[in-house]
C-alpha cells in the first residue's frame, strides 16, 4: 500500500502543478485589454455573441470554432465583422469576417490554429459603432502555431 501512495503522490503531483498553471493563466489574461487594444480603445460589451469552442482540443492544428452573433442584419442593425483574437498565437488576431445586412444571419463556422491552451476572444462590430465580445477556454494537446513563420 505505501508502494501505490508514493507513486500516486509522484505521479499526481505533475498533474496538480500542471492545472495551477493552466488556472493562473487563465486568471491573468485580461481580454478587455485585447479587445480595446483592437478597437482603439473602445470598451466591448458582453452579450450578444456566442462562441462555441471544444473545451479540449487533442491538436491545436485545426480546433472547430463557431460564432453567432444576436442581431436583425437590417440595413440600420447589422454586424459589420467578427474577429476572433488570441493572445497566444504569434497573429493576435486570426481571423476577420466582414458581413453586412444582406449576409442574413451573422454567424461563422470555421477552424483555427491554436499554439496552446488560452482564452480565445469573439469580438463584433456592429453597425452603430458598438463592440460586443465573448470568450472561450480551451486546451490544447498538442500547440500548433509554434515553429516561427506564423
Amino acid at each position: 500500500m505505501k508502494r501505490r501512495a508514493f507513486l500516486a503522490t509522484v505521479v499526481g503531483l505533475p498533474l496538480v502543478a500542471q492545472a495551477q498553471s493552466r488556472d493562473e493563466y487563465f486568471s491573468s489574461f485580461n481580454p478587455d485589454a485585447l479587445a480595446k487594444s483592437v478597437t482603439g480603445g473602445v470598451a466591448a460589451r458582453r452579450g450578444r455573441v456566442k462562441l462555441e469552442l471544444p473545451l479540449l482540443a487533442d491538436n491545436g492544428n485545426s480546433v472547430p470554432v463557431k460564432i453567432a452573433v444576436q442581431s436583425p442584419m437590417t440595413p440600420a442593425d447589422h454586424v459589420r465583422s467578427i474577429r476572433l483574437l488570441s493572445e497566444r498565437n504569434p497573429e493576435r488576431e486570426m481571423a476577420v469576417f466582414h458581413l453586412g445586412p444582406r449576409a442574413g444571419v451573422a454567424e461563422i463556422s470555421s477552424r483555427v490554429r491554436l499554439a496552446g491552451s488560452q482564452r480565445v476572444v469573439a469580438l463584433a462590430e456592429m453597425s452603430g459603432g458598438s463592440w460586443w465580445m465573448e470568450t472561450a477556454d480551451v486546451v490544447v494537446t498538442l500547440s500548433a502555431c509554434i515553429d516561427g513563420t506564423g
